[in-house]
């Protein structure tokens, strides 16, 4: 993949420098701010703190109240409600329109293996070679490809048991089709409450990004693929579906857009139980190997945080190193 990583990289850049314009900062945050030496502001994070988020990407301002958390404890929790679509990107491309696409008029896919495939023209045409069985995305008098453009074929095939008649398709859905983005509210705990035994993601949504969309578990490959569609996943690592709306399965360098004075990766979200899920990568472009199984660790400036797995792992955490808030039915 080719495109994701200069457009992170562009993103984390400019947004640090709209951050040190624009955000604010008081004595009650939980962040520092200095001046790098080229006289943009970064900051460093350590927990769940209301000012980092974009412009655009909360429905209001966050509140603080009473909440009970997974494992039971009494706490005070931000009700947080993000806008449900980025603040700071644009949703799509997803499908190429034909065999001839190259990468820019489509989107990615990962399955899992740790490979992330640029959506394009070949990319079509391989699936045979790559997945095995009989797959024909796409028609060969035209070479234009199955997309389901339409709201009742978006309905069909982006759910478990795929329509008969929407197989063989690329599925991509439109946020139009649904009245618009789907809003989320989160209560997040204002301290973290570590557990000695981590909860696992199973397939629950696991958290919200800074530029207001919701982080949903791993993608279900499996099921995708055994009705011969592919879910095409933007540069970002976001899809829509007729119940969740715009949502990431994937960190792809779009979301980790506060950065950090001390070259740490950048932060993208949190996770529910309030630990700050940063980038796999610092700004040297090295990876933290003492990771648990979790993917967090420590540090004196942060305390406990995660680290977004790889897009091509199809996930962000590997599990929940604290009790966790809760998503709040509307």
């Amino acid at each position: 993949m080719q495109k994701t990583p200069l457009l992170g990289l562009l993103l984390v850049l400019t947004t640090a420098f709209l951050y040190g314009c624009n955000g604010s900062q008081t004595d009650e945050t939980a962040s520092d701010e200095d001046t790098s030496g080229d006289g943009s502001s970064v900051t460093v994070q350590a927990v769940f703190d209301p000012d980092v988020f974009h412009d655009g990407a909360l429905l209001d301002t966050p509140t603080i109240e009473n909440c009970t958390l997974s494992g039971g404890t009494t706490t005070t929790c931000y009700r947080v409600t993000i806008a449900g679509e980025p603040a700071t990107t644009e949703i799509g491309p997803f499908c190429p329109p034909s065999i001839d696409s190259d990468a820019s008029e489509g989107g990615i896919w990962f399955d899992g293996s740790g490979e992330v495939y640029d959506i394009d023209g070949e990319f079509i045409l391989n699936l045979e070679n790559l997945y095995g069985g009989d797959w024909q995305l796409y028609d060969p008098e035209t070479g234009k490809v199955n997309i389901t453009d339409t709201q009742a074929s978006c309905e069909g095939a982006a759910r478990p048991d795929v329509a008969e008649e929407y197989q063989n398709h690329c599925v991509e859905c439109s946020l139009s089709y649904f009245g618009g983005a789907v809003a989320e509210t989160f209560l997040i705990p204002v301290e973290p409450v570590p557990m000695n035994n981590p909860d696992s993601i199973n397939n629950n949504n696991l958290g919200l990004t800074v530029n207001g969309v919701v982080l949903a578990p791993p993608a279900p490959v499996d099921a995708i693929l055994s009705a011969n569609t592919i879910a095409a996943f933007d540069d970002c690592g976001g899809h829509i579906n007729p119940f969740e709306g715009y949502h990431y399965h994937a960190s792809t360098g779009c979301t980790e857009s506060v950065f950090q004075s001390d070259n740490h990766a950048s932060l993208l979200g949190y996770a529910l139980d309030g630990y700050g899920i940063y980038g796999m990568l610092n700004m040297a472009g090295e990876e933290d190997y003492d990771l648990d199984e979790c993917r967090g660790h420590s540090d004196d400036t942060r305390g406990y945080h995660y680290h977004s797995a790889s897009a091509g792992e199809n996930m962000f955490i590997g599990c929940f190193k604290g009790e966790q808030g809760s998503i709040v039915a509307e």
